[in-house]
């Protein structure tokens, strides 16, 4: 006799079939009618990549590929989508960390593909195994793996964001099992560039548009456009529900120019007030995960331990395999070569009462760090050091609460900082984080610097937070929330079966023409005549 629970098991993976048959057979009627309606396609095409977004749902980054696709061939560009069929010996989200040995779903992904791309123009690419030189990459450890180059490809450097990405963690362990997915995914990558690079030069396309540019197959075709002089745009998903960001540069990094004139009127102050409100009581999401169940006030021990100190500094830290990692390491090798700094500056510092606050996204079910601030802190004794609190990934402390009382901020690339220079508080940035630029917070430019910079705020009786830091804050937030991230809410809404994955509202294909969505007028002029991809005006 079958146990409730296999039968419970089996009745929830028949729903979760229904439901993506049901999404799938929606973006196929829609493909249909695109493919129906689209002229002539002619001119130079632009290509779509984006295999790291999905398996067999479809994410909102999936979504957005598609439905700029479209948009594009609506209005008579030629566009080629590079779809996988087992061509990635594993792909990134097709490796189990914990069975590596496991194929990836190429059956429900290719499935999930001509529900996408079944009625566009399709290049496919498969798994050349024989590709790269047998033998080549057997004797070699982790450190020559992760500069591993080839034919000027520099394939280990265009992994490693990968490996550490799926082994949730920073330092990779030089391990049997560690060595053989990186050589798969080197091997899977020189497979991909070369059916990538026959593909670019036989098309000779405008333009190369990928998913987060990141993640080794996307990196790889990035590289290989820039080779040929083609510009290349990545996107990822924007502040705002169901919006995504696309740019030139790093979507991953998410620069910002803002106009230098840009300032915020009285109504633009108000709606970015309001959204404050709510984001300060955790009512925020980012794609598709809301990240605060709930938000807790500091506990009277907690406040009476902090009383019985001269001053308060929060440590505000980041996931450390995030693909945002690559791009904040500018003064500090890592985050947490950082952190270890922190504790010498701790021990010189008795009066001062450090809080260091993990990141809640750490400990993300199906997502939770490998190396993680928690284990680092076990490992260092911090709840040992008199003057060092410590605030795991799972303690929903009210993170604002803290600046309030703060003294200054300290922060590595988190957004957070952000947030406290709109409360008004003084912040020091370890690395390069989106806003930095911006003059929102403290970047020396070396350790030394930092150090420096520490020391004088810690020794100061008080702390001179500068004028323009709210100011600037606020600039890039209001710009970040209402001209970078470009909503595709009329198109999408949740697909009923995982965070973050969508399906599609009823609307007309004539919905996709640019000029009846501002979000598809300002893709098409970024992809086809060089744009920002900037909304000009505020959105309704």
């Amino acid at each position: 006799m079958k146990t409730p629970e296999f039968i419970e098991r089996a009745s929830r993976r028949l729903k979760l079939e229904a439901a993506h048959r049901a999404n799938d057979r929606r973006f196929v009627n829609l493909s249909s009618r695109v493919a129906e309606a689209a002229p002539e396609r002619t001119a130079a095409p632009v290509i779509f990549f984006d295999v790291s977004t999905r398996l067999s749902g479809t994410s909102l980054n999936a979504a957005f590929a598609a439905l700029s696709a479209w948009s594009l061939e609506l209005k008579g560009v030629r566009v080629i989508h590079f779809v996988c069929q087992k061509g990635l010996a594993p792909c990134v989200f097709g490796t189990k960390r914990n069975a590596m040995h496991h194929h990836p779903p190429c059956k429900a992904c290719m499935r999930q593909s001509e529900a996408l791309f079944g009625q566009s123009e399709v290049v496919s690419f498969g798994f050349d195994a024989e590709a790269l030189p047998q033998g080549l990459l057997e004797p070699l450890g982790l450190d020559q793996l992760s500069r591993f180059t080839y034919a000027d490809l520099p394939l280990g450097k265009l992994a490693l964001p990968s490996m550490r990405w799926i082994l949730r963690r920073h330092h990779l362990i030089d391990d049997e099992l560690t060595r053989s997915l990186f050589k798969k995914y080197i091997r899977s990558a020189y497979s991909l560039a070369l059916q990538f690079e026959t593909l670019v030069l036989e098309t000779q396309p405008q333009t190369v548009v990928v998913f987060n540019g990141m993640q080794y197959p996307e990196a790889i075709a990035r590289w290989v456009a820039r080779k040929h002089g083609i510009r290349v745009i990545s996107h990822e998903v924007g502040l705002r529900p169901f919006s995504a960001y696309f740019t030139e540069g790093d979507a991953t990094a998410y620069d910002l120019d803002i106009p230098a004139d840009f300032q915020l009127d009285k109504a633009q102050n108000e709606r970015l007030d309001d959204y404050l409100s709510k984001r300060f009581k955790g009512d925020f999401h980012m794609a598709g995960v809301k990240f605060w169940p709930e938000m807790s006030e500091l506990s009277p021990e907690f406040q009476q331990k902090a009383a019985k100190f001269q001053q308060m500094v929060p440590i505000f830290t980041n996931v450390i395999f995030d693909t945002s990692q690559p791009h904040a390491n500018v003064v500090f090798e890592d985050m947490f070569t950082w952190l270890d700094s922190l504790l010498t500056a701790a021990r010189a510092h008795p009066e001062t009462l450090f809080v260091i606050r993990a990141h809640p996204d750490e400990a993300r079910v199906g997502k939770a760090s490998e190396e993680s601030v928690e284990e680092w802190a076990k490992a260092r004794g911090v709840r040992k050091i008199t003057n060092l609190h410590f605030i795991p990934p799972k303690e929903y402390v009210n993170s604002y609460d803290l600046i309030r009382m703060a003294k200054f901020v300290l922060i590595y690339n988190s957004t957070i900082g952000l947030e406290a220079s709109i409360l008004g508080a003084s912040v020091l940035s370890a690395g390069k984080a989106r806003f930095t630029a911006s003059e929102v917070a403290w970047l020396p430019e070396t350790k030394a610097a930092y150090q420096a910079k520490l020391d004088s705020l810690l020794d100061a009786d008080t702390v001179e937070v500068p004028a323009h830091f709210k100011h600037n804050a606020r600039r890039f937030l209001y710009w970040q929330l209402y001209r970078s991230s470009l909503s595709f809410e009329d198109f999408l809404k949740p697909d009923g079966v995982w965070a973050g994955y969508v399906t599609l509202k009823d609307f007309p294909w004539q919905a996709l023409l640019p000029e009846n969505s501002v979000t598809l007028q300002t893709i098409h002029d970024g992809i086809l005549h060089g744009g920002d991809f900037m909304l000009k005006e505020d959105p309704q």
